[in-house]
């Protein structure tokens, strides 16, 4: 553990954001280490998606601090936050509708060198490299997302939701190019998923977000055994028995 701290990319340090008297999150500290998927899990309106606006600079969070390779982000600015090297899907695909899928890459690696074939051919989306991105179907939309934002060459990549809206042929195909990704860029990524088949098969560590405070940070394994997760969250089809699920 002393080992992992030290080699943490991004540390997240008692941070609280409310909007008004509304808190999303109060108090989360996490870590996220060189290398790790790490899977953030919890109810809508639990507090994730706000939780990544803050690291990538579209929130100020109030209190607390989000510090990258040691370095502060909190008065930073998105595009600032991005060129230090981490990128970001949505949870709903956000292309330029009317460039082709290669001219949305390059919007994106303006400020790097990226390798546009890798990112098409690890996508299945080099065939398709001219096409308008208007002309794309929903999970091609979601690889073209998650192109864009390998794009910028990122350290630490965030994913929110990347295999929301696919069917379970779909979701098998984007957690096979997530792993491509991951093995071969040897990037570290937080991913927030409500598919729990593809957070608790690819996550390294799993973090529990429940009404804006952080209730569990473990293993897979441990998690879908933790009685208050299963409470709040997961529900008792998810708890293992030895090495088999009881679903």
């Amino acid at each position: 553990m002393d080992e992992q701290k030290a080699n943490a990319i991004i540390e997240v340090k008692n941070l609280t954001m409310a909007f008004g008297g509304l808190v999303a999150f109060q108090r989360v500290s996490l870590g996220i280490y060189q290398g790790e998927i790490l899977g953030l899990i919890g109810p809508n309106g639990a507090g994730k998606t706000t939780l990544i606006n803050c690291i990538t600079g579209v929130y100020r969070p109030t209190t607390g601090d989000v510090l990258f390779n040691g370095r502060s982000l909190v008065k930073m600015r998105p595009h600032q936050i991005c060129r230090l090297g981490i990128g970001r899907t949505f949870q709903i695909p956000r292309p330029f509708m009317y460039m082709s899928v290669l001219e949305n890459l390059k919007v994106c690696a303006q400020h790097g060198h990226a390798d546009f074939k890798w990112l098409l051919d690890v996508t299945d989306l080099w065939d398709k490299r001219n096409r308008l991105a208007k002309t794309l179907t929903f999970q091609e939309r979601r690889l073209l997302e998650l192109s864009r934002a390998l794009a910028v060459e990122p350290k630490l990549l965030l994913l929110d939701e990347s295999v929301a809206g696919l069917n379970p042929a779909e979701t098998e195909h984007m957690m096979k190019v997530l792993r491509r990704i991951h093995d071969e860029l040897k990037i570290s990524i937080l991913w927030i998923e409500h598919v729990m088949k593809a957070i608790m098969e690819n996550a390294h560590r799993i973090a529990v977000l429940h009404q804006g405070s952080l209730i569990a940070n473990d293993t897979p394994k441990r998690i879908a055994n933790n009685p208050k997760v299963i409470e709040a969250y997961l529900g008792e089809e998810y708890l293992f028995e030895g090495d088999e699920r009881k679903c």
